[in-house]
């Protein structure tokens, strides 16, 4: 089987698994031994988050790296497991969205997650329209090349406001022109804490909502109640390891 099938065969899985899974967990990775322990877990489909990955490289993240960068760390991850592989690419390094798609396939990604938090130019937050029309390109090239890649459209409107509830209208005109646009799932970051926003914007949405989750520190079963399509961890569960391991090392240190 050539690199082509199998990518085109783990996107159809990973679209099937958003079916079968209420809500699906994506373990966030950033390495092939974090992407094989969360594969020997049990997990059947990952995403690399943009946050760790770059932590993991000495690098920045917000675009710190490039997007050549990115494809090259990102390659041996997807090689590592058997499974799909969602990625992170940020706002899309200032890549045109067939050449942003054409990379993630060339790596073998499943599905890709887009914010509209532009860090290459000063942190400027896109436009509905313009986050719009972005993913919008992204499906058109995806169906031309024919590799149904999983689209995760995510907005940073909460994340930039001092009142999140003051942005939810905003917000969900924005989350429903991506759905429109082709995203498969929409991810409103920062009001994981929030039962009231989650269920807004769940409820305005036909396609599943992404939630960020802590590992340890939230409950999947609140998640599914609340109608949570998907959870991936951000950069949560590296945070979270990073703790353990400096308890576990503490008391050797001298």
């Amino acid at each position: 089987m050539d690199s082509r099938t199998t990518t085109v065969e783990r996107a159809r899985r990973l679209a099937q698994l958003h079916v079968e899974h209420k809500p699906l967990v994506l373990p966030t990775v950033w390495d092939a031994w974090s992407a094989r322990t969360a594969a020997e877990a049990g997990f059947p489909a990952l995403t690399i988050g943009s946050h760790p990955l770059a932590d993991s490289r000495g690098a920045d993240d917000h675009e710190g790296q490039t997007f050549e960068e990115v494809l090259a760390a990102v390659r041996p991850i997807v090689a590592a497991v058997e499974i799909p592989v969602s990625v992170d690419l940020e706002a899309g390094y200032g890549q045109k969205p067939a050449d942003l798609v054409a990379g993630l396939i060339d790596v073998g990604g499943a599905g890709l997650n887009i914010e509209d938090t532009v860090h290459s130019e000063g942190g400027r937050v896109r436009t509905t329209q313009e986050h719009a029309s972005y993913i919008a390109g992204l499906r058109a090239a995806a169906d031309d090349a024919g590799v149904p890649i999983w689209i995760n459209g995510r907005t940073d409107l909460f994340l930039h406001a001092q009142d999140a509830s003051a942005v939810l209208d905003e917000a969900i005109e924005r989350l429903k022109a991506m759905e429109r646009a082709g995203a498969d799932s929409v991810y409103p970051v920062a009001i994981q804490d929030d039962d009231d926003l989650l269920a807004a914007v769940i409820g305005a949405v036909r396609v599943p909502v992404n939630s960020t989750a802590h590992p340890v520190k939230h409950d999947l079963e609140r998640f599914r109640r609340l109608g949570v399509g998907r959870i991936t961890y951000g950069p949560l569960l590296q945070i979270a390891l990073t703790d353990s391991m400096k308890g576990m090392l503490r008391a050797w240190a001298t």
